[in-house]
């Protein structure tokens, strides 16, 4: 390799595709997702692609599309145009000391560096966190239409599809009972064929998440995400040390000192290891390290990324030795749009992880060239 290889581009790119329809969140319904894409091209002409893809525009973090390209334009490429692809911390080191927060700005640059890595060194991605124990993933499919009979029959339709049988519900704009109702409903409909959890974004009060834990329970309920607001570490430490139904937390985990904090305090039985919301993948690497080093168990979660980020997290999930409650990598199945020339591999309630180079996907830039907003 020449020790003049250099970072010669970094491009952005908001591609906004419409979702199969409605995705009901506590915080925002959205009719679309924006994907925002990184291409990093190098000297010795390898691409790499990362993701920051957020959930509701600015209605659920800090971070929105517009937001994430601006500043990736204008601050982190010209920190990074110049410097050595190969050396990924390094360049990392770089944005960290000289760029606050950006979260899912950083990921996506990280992403893409290490994708550009990999390439380079004819690896899968998932070599360059240890290498994968899995060559799968179980993953769980989101039911937020609101609409119990609607949900029910598209509960019906990926198990007959052998899609999934794993369950997560959007719940939190109505009533705790009217929730619990509309969750019980679906969760008689599946039975014993699958998995039912639920996700309330924040929506509950601790005395709301408590009433509704215990009804939920009593419902059949696996698992109960994130209820209260992500800053009350010790009302989720509450509701954890109440032993009523698992309790996992997602918004509360900001990468791995908020881990720390949640584990160290009990906060959690599970962790939602999300690559976006850690700052890239060591920082959910590590998130998931002081899970497992406290025995808080794992779930590989999705910010609704397409396909770069979906399979960035699937090649690092890939790596971990313990996945106890799945994963929730549906992301590119709730969009319209296919990006790559060959889809995902979604069959057997699993997606299957490629064993090519890099991320493993191949980009369908023609597309993309249509889809972007720009265009």
């Amino acid at each position: 390799m020449s020790s003049s290889t250099q970072i010669t581009a970094i491009e952005t790119l908001l591609v906004d595709v419409p979702t199969i329809r409605p995705h009901r969140l506590s915080v925002a319904t959205m009719m679309h997702q924006t994907l925002v894409l990184v291409r990093l091209q190098t000297s010795d002409e390898w691409v790499g692609w990362g993701e920051a893809t957020t959930i509701g525009g600015l209605a659920y973090g800090e971070e929105s599309p517009e937001s994430i390209k601006t500043n990736i334009d204008t601050y982190f490429a010209p920190l990074l145009i110049g410097q050595d692809p190969r050396r990924v911390a390094a360049c990392m080191a770089r944005v960290k000391d000289n760029i606050q927060g950006n979260r899912f700005a950083k990921c996506a640059i990280e992403t893409a560096l290490y994708d550009n890595q990999a390439k380079r060194l004819g690896v899968p991605l998932s070599e360059l966190f240890g290498g994968r124990v899995r060559d799968s993933l179980p993953i769980a499919w989101t039911l937020a239409s609101g609409d119990t009979v609607k949900d029910i029959a598209e509960a019906e339709r990926v198990l007959e599809l052998r899609r999934h049988n794993i369950f997560k519900l959007k719940i939190g704009l109505r009533t705790v009972k009217d929730d619990v109702a509309h969750v019980a409903a679906i969760k008689r409909a599946i039975g014993e064929r699958g998995s039912v959890r639920v996700d309330a974004n924040q929506a509950w009060s601790v005395t709301e998440a408590l009433e509704g834990c215990r009804m939920l329970a009593d419902a059949g309920i696996d698992m109960v995400e994130q209820p209260i607001a992500a800053h009350d570490k010790l009302g989720l430490r509450r509701l954890t040390q109440a032993n009523i139904v698992p309790i996992m937390a997602d918004e509360s985990l900001h990468g791995p000192v908020d881990a720390f904090a949640v584990a160290s305090t009990q906060a959690a039985d599970i962790f939602a290891v999300k690559i976006n919301q850690s700052g890239g993948l060591r920082g959910a690497a590590q998130v998931a390290a002081i899970a497992q080093s406290a025995g808080i168990a794992l779930y590989g979660g999705t910010m609704l990324e397409g396909a770069v980020g979906t399979m960035a997290s699937a090649q690092l999930f890939a790596t971990f030795d313990e996945l106890s409650w799945g994963t929730e990598l549906f992301g590119p199945l709730l969009l319209t749009e296919e990006i790559l020339r060959e889809p995902l591999a979604y069959r057997d309630f699993a997606l299957e992880i490629p064993r090519k180079p890099g991320l493993g996907i191949d980009i369908d830039e023609d597309k993309l060239a249509r889809l972007r907003r720009d265009r």
